[in-house]
């Protein structure tokens, strides 16, 4: 097949360098379907975004709304003008009655092992990838997908809903429990679900990446995931299908589990942080695939959300703008201690997660126990989570603001409402008056395009990772021409899936040899991979995701990588590490992962900026295909590409990007 090469890592030369490897010969052999032979960027393909300019703040009316308060309108005070239902559905999240979590679900009262679901394992004592529970226990979910006219910050326009209710509802299991959703298309086009985050050790089938794992759920039908809660804290759930999640399909899932890295009196639940469009994601997709010719900026946000609420300030003669429409909502008890799942649900922005007046501390990223540190600000990048532990230092009749600003350096708003508020009362605050408070979020805090300091987060279970990987890859992020569209390359080859043909399925069958623009990269039976990743792009960086395992994130930095990690012994662990703008076209950001070849499936790897991946910036791992080959995947997978096949046979499915 055109564009495939078959190569010993020891010859590997340029793209890859190989360290000591062990004794078998097959260990060290490393396969690419790509579209290229060579991974050097060709500088004189590099392409230059379109740019246009940041409108000014609050836009054209905004010497009628208050700034810095929400935008309300002079006069007004906190209490909404819409209902709950028009703004959210049947969403109870941002509102005062939404639910506070308990440290476990409670079960059918048997008897716990050592009191707690999970047995007598801790952050500090157990290795979550080799020791995880087995509670025997199913948590149950029945979800019907479908459109819906919503106005989360005032604006209407139609979303992508779960069970009527934007964002979805709350996924919530204890750790080593059975997940299971019943997920119903009741819309007219595809769609899948991906769980942010997990494993998938026993069901890489269930990960939910359509032409990767599974075919799309096909309109008017069914789809049953199963799968086991194999690690713990807090992350989401969202379509993989094109963009769809930017238009509303997604949700939290909160995973109880040990917390002896830290002490709290209550959980709040999550913190979803999203921008916002008001333009449909289909629209948005259509945008970011035109030819070059056309002369398209990238879609910019119009608004940012938390826990998806928000206001806007609406412009003169907008029907369908209400202003006024109401922030997201918290109490707070002077004294108590709070848990805050704060979650980056959006499509393309990097948030700065701040409350005034109050320290937080930081005790995971991702699905990741850390030891704690404080923090005045939390980067999140698109997929990345923080669970924070506030102290309510504040007086009984406090009232402050929660805030997520996206960075107008490192993200593209349109400028309007780069910044989401929420209002914390205290328990004799009035709830209708306005927050007076201000951040003291410094400009160079907002322009930093990058998380904390690898050295300022450490895995409060030490894993120390392989010193001598048996194989090292590099890969090139590059934005350029393919003679008629601007797209993203990963070693100059860039992805675009096919939805009746999953890669997991294929492989299974005892296929190894895949279409190029599939970009597989087949570490064969390797134990333990290292990549390290270039981006020569310097308008903006990525959000790097890994499905299927938790990487070590082992440097970053720019030009060319040195050999040297931070904390060798125990590196940073997290699922999404967000990779910094180039400094220059010559002068590329790298960072560099490694992970243990652990979990035979096929993984995708790719940046979780919506329009990224959309225009083809993602790869496959495929990790040990015989292994695959031996897998008893159920037969709903085959039944849903059936299911899949007889509606495209009859209908156009309009698959203008990537397909993810």
């Amino acid at each position: 097949m055109a564009g495939r090469f078959f190569l010993a890592a020891a010859a590997f030369a340029a793209a890859v360098t190989s360290l000591p490897a062990p004794e078998s010969v097959e260990a060290t052999t490393f396969e690419y379907n790509g579209t290229s032979d060579d991974n050097t960027p060709a500088s004189s393909a590099l392409a230059v975004p379109v740019t246009v300019p940041v409108q000014s703040y609050g836009g054209a009316r905004a010497s009628s709304y208050r700034h810095g308060s929400a935008w309300l309108p002079f006069g007004a005070s906190m209490n909404p003008r819409l209902s709950q239902e028009a703004t959210n559905g049947r969403s109870p999240l941002g509102t005062f009655h939404a639910p506070k979590y308990p440290h476990w679900v409670s079960g059918d009262g048997t008897p716990l092992p050592q009191g707690r679901p999970w047995g007598p394992r801790t952050c500090g004592n157990t290795d979550p990838y080799k020791d995880p529970p087995h509670t025997g226990m199913t948590r149950y979910y029945d979800f019907h997908v479908t459109k819906q006219i919503v106005s989360p910050d005032g604006v209407n326009r139609s979303a992508i809903v779960i069970n009527g209710a934007f964002p979805g509802p709350t996924i919530e299991a204890n750790w080593g429990d059975w997940i299971e959703v019943v997920v119903h298309n009741d819309m007219q086009e595809g769609t899948s679900l991906h769980w942010h985050g997990l494993l998938q050790k026993e069901t890489p089938w269930f990960d939910g990446v359509p032409s990767v794992q599974q075919c799309p759920i096909a309109p008017g039908s069914t789809l049953t995931y199963r799968f086991r809660a194999d690690l713990y804290g807090s992350s989401w759930y969202h379509s993989h299908f094109s963009a769809q999640a930017a238009g509303g399909l997604f949700g939290s899932m909160i995973i109880h589990g040990p917390t002896d890295n830290a002490q709290y009196d209550e959980d709040l639940g999550p913190v979803l942080i999203s921008d916002w469009y008001h333009s449909d994601y289909f629209d948005l997709v259509e945008q970011t695939m035109a030819p070059a010719s056309a002369g398209l900026p990238p879609p910019f946000s119009n608004n940012n959300l938390i826990n998806g609420k928000m206001n806007y300030p609406c412009q003169a003669n907008d029907t369908t703008c209400t202003p006024n429409a109401g922030v997201a909502r918290f109490a707070f008890e002077t004294g108590k201690k709070y848990r805050l799942r704060l979650i980056n649900a959006g499509a393309e922005a990097l948030q700065k997660f701040s409350i005034d007046n109050h320290k937080m501390t930081v005790i995971a990223h991702d699905f990741v126990p850390v030891n704690p540190y404080d923090a005045d600000v939390i980067t999140l990048g698109v997929g990345q989570r923080a669970d924070i532990v506030v102290t309510a230092t504040g007086k009984s009749t406090d009232a402050v603001w929660m805030r997520s600003t996206i960075s107008l350096k490192c993200s593209l708003s349109d400028g309007i409402s780069p910044e989401a508020v929420a209002a914390i009362y205290y328990q004799n605050a009035n709830t209708s008056a306005i927050p007076n408070t201000t951040t003291a979020v410094t400009q160079a805090e907002l322009d930093f395009c990058g998380n904390d300091p690898l050295t300022k987060a450490t895995s409060y279970f030490s894993i120390t990772p392989d010193p001598n990987p048996d194989v090292t890859q590099n890969l090139d992020i590059t934005f350029q021409s393919n003679g008629t569209h601007n797209l993203w390359y990963m070693n100059n080859s860039t992805f675009r899936g096919d939805y009746n043909d999953p890669v997991l399925l294929e492989t299974n069958l005892g296929k190894t040899d895949y279409e190029p623009d599939w970009n597989v990269l087949n570490f064969g039976t390797n134990k333990s991979v290292r990549i390290v990743i270039y981006n020569h792009f310097a308008f903006g960086g990525h959000p790097m995701h890994l499905h299927g395992h938790n990487m070590f994130v082992l440097q970053e930095g720019y030009g060319k990588w040195d050999g040297s990690v931070v904390n060798a012994h125990n590196p940073q662990r997290r699922d999404v590490h967000f990779m910094q703008p180039a400094q220059s076209p010559t002068v590329p950001s790298y960072f560099v992962l490694q992970m243990d070849m652990d979990n035979p499936g096929v993984w995708p790897l790719h940046c979780h900026i919506a329009w990224h991946v959309s225009a083809g910036l993602y790869v496959n791992i495929l990790e040990n295909p015989k292994k695959i080959q031996q897998l008893q995947i159920p037969s709903t997978m085959a039944q849903t590409c059936r299911d899949w096949a007889t509606w495209t046979g009859g209908n156009v499915v309009e698959q203008i990007d990537s397909g993810l």
